[in-house]
């Protein structure tokens, strides 16, 4: 494992680790010898991709629940049984290993099968972003060259620039429409016989963000062995059989973590192909998951709610809610946990680094705005901003993250910075004397105002803290005077009341002078892509 010469903090990796991590979740368990003998080979043979995991699943508890939408429910067998059959539909289609296959679902069963039929066949799984408009899906789609595009009904009016040649298959189709060929009629159509492993692996292309620029395609690599699991496994305490709320979407990293994650515990997952936060908590009510997989905003309207709404559904089968994709600010974090109780846990990562810290209830009401510590298999550096070395205790830098997990580049090309093997995350942050880690903001969101550096995060908590105020937003915009200067745009509770002066004169009674925004909009809310980050391009606008 490489490493600086300077100050990390380390999540560990012995071998010995690893076993007890994966014992505890109870990943590995004895069990009836001859389904241990065919989830043995099913990892052997596929090795850790989806396919391998959803299989090995299947060999081990072939009749329990692996997926819950709300129009079917799919054991592990059923599931890939349908799996199987997709592959060797779209083969006889003209799909062939080595090519790429587009998905643009919301989440559901469908999708899942996608996946898992991608991994049989060898081919790569582009996710797209429902949330992109037509013009950048057709630039998508124009670098990607999927040979077949797999999509739900509702985005049919977006994939106007999809090429002729591609074949088109419907995921999801709406009672009534008219549609081509659906995902259902290409399984019951096709062979049910076994397949081979490919001679190479199909990866998963994920999207980034697109939040200050158009989206690139980022190849995640597949896991090096059934030990990946662990990292996640030994910062949030999921166990064998856990029911898996996802309300997070699937093409996003942290929706597809959670599917990952379901295939060593043979966990259920329970799809919710929209969010809308009181019928999540109705949905907590009524199916009983163990975990929720989600974004920060979503926990954020679930609290908007009120604690009138949210005590009239029973969630005390949740032990778990893991956030991720996005700062979640301070004062949400405390009401969350003071409403749901310990069961907060904050996922700092990205499509590039994958996991790079988790933090616990424990470490969150110690300090709200944490990103927590390294997973097992995990080690953080913070480098100095000029000359590239490590930084002490205390001190803001540039954040690099090594693990096994670090992506293989971006489809255009490009890649991220490394330094001694260690990837940069596009962030800054530093460690405090406990070894938690504090992200305080992105490269490209700290401003220098009047030959100060500032971060607007420090900006955002505090407006955000207020009462009245259900979200806020800053950005440095372009200054005659000082260079650069802060704008706020803040959004209100309904009834709330708050002037520009108000917010300018709290900031300037507990920050530094550079930090008060000289701009402050009112807003009805802020934008906000798929995944529930703020774009900040379009508050510019």
């Amino acid at each position: 494992m490489p490493g600086p010469a300077g100050a990390t903090i380390d999540g560990g990796g012995s071998h010995l680790a690893v076993a007890a991590t994966l014992v505890r979740a109870g990943v590995i368990r004895p069990g009836p010898p001859h389904r241990s003998v065919g989830q043995l080979r099913a990892l052997m043979a596929w090795g850790a991709t989806i396919a391998g995991g959803f299989r090995a699943a299947a060999a081990r508890t072939p009749h329990a629940e692996a997926v819950i939408d709300e129009r079917v429910v799919l054991t592990y067998r059923e599931l890939t049984t349908r799996a199987t059959r997709l592959a060797n539909g779209l083969q006889d289609r003209g799909v062939q290993p080595g090519d790429k296959i587009a998905l643009l679902c919301r989440n559901h069963a469908g999708m899942v099968t996608c996946f898992i039929a991608c991994a049989e066949l060898g081919v790569d799984a582009v996710l797209l972003n429902t949330g992109l408009s037509a013009g950048q899906l057709g630039q998508v789609l124009q670098e990607q060259q999927p040979k077949a595009v797999i999509a739900d009904t509702e985005f049919d009016a977006v994939l106007g620039g999809c090429p002729r040649d591609t074949l088109r298959v419907n995921a999801w189709p709406e009672p009534g429409a008219e549609v081509a060929l659906t995902l259902d009629e290409v399984v019951d159509s096709a062979s049910a016989a076994d397949r081979r492993p490919p001679a190479k692996p199909g990866r998963i292309i994920v999207l980034t963000s697109g939040t200050t620029g158009a989206p690139k395609g980022a190849r995640r690599p597949n896991p090096p062995g059934i030990g990946a699991a662990a990292s996640i496994l030994s910062r949030i305490p999921l166990r064998a059989g856990e029911r898996i709320l996802v309300p997070a979407p699937m093409f996003h990293s942290w929706g597809l973590a959670a599917l990952q994650i379901a295939m060593p515990l043979r966990a259920t997952l329970i799809m919710q192909r929209r969010f809308d936060p009181e019928a999540t908590l109705k949905a907590v009510q009524a199916k009983r998951p163990t975990a929720m997989f989600a974004v920060p905003v979503m926990a954020q309207r679930m609290l908007d709610l009120g604690e009138d709404v949210i005590k009239k559904y029973d969630t005390s089968s949740l032990r778990i809610v893991a956030l991720s994709g996005s700062a979640i600010p301070a004062a949400s974090v405390t009401k969350f946990l003071d409403s749901f109780g310990p069961v907060l846990y904050n996922f700092y990562g990205s499509t590039e680094v994958s996991w790079a810290s988790i933090a616990d209830p424990k470490d969150l009401r110690q300090a709200p705005t944490t990103a927590g510590r390294p997973p097992l298999g995990s080690k953080i550096v913070i480098r100095d901003v000029d000359s590239g070395e490590p930084v002490p205790t205390g001190k803001v830098g540039r954040i690099f993250v090594w693990n096994d997990m670090l992506f293989e580049g971006y489809t255009n090309g490009a890649n991220k910075e490394t330094a001694d093997g260690y990837m940069a995350t596009g962030d800054r942050g530093y460690v405090d004397a406990h070894g938690l880690l504090f992200v305080s903001g992105r490269d490209d969101d700290m401003i220098v105002s009047g030959g100060e550096n500032v971060f607007p995060r420090e900006v955002e908590e505090l407006i955000s803290a207020q009462p009245g105020v259900r979200e806020c937003a800053v950005i440095g915009v372009p200054d005659d005077e000082w260079g650069q200067r802060f704008a706020a745009y803040v959004a209100l509770l309904p009834g709330a009341a708050m002037t520009a002066e108000e917010v300018k004169t709290l900031v300037k009674g507990s920050l530094a002078r550079f930090s008060v925004p000289r701009d402050v909009h009112f807003v009805d809310e802020l934008p906000r892509n798929a995944t529930g980050k703020v774009v900040n391009r379009l508050l510019a606008d």
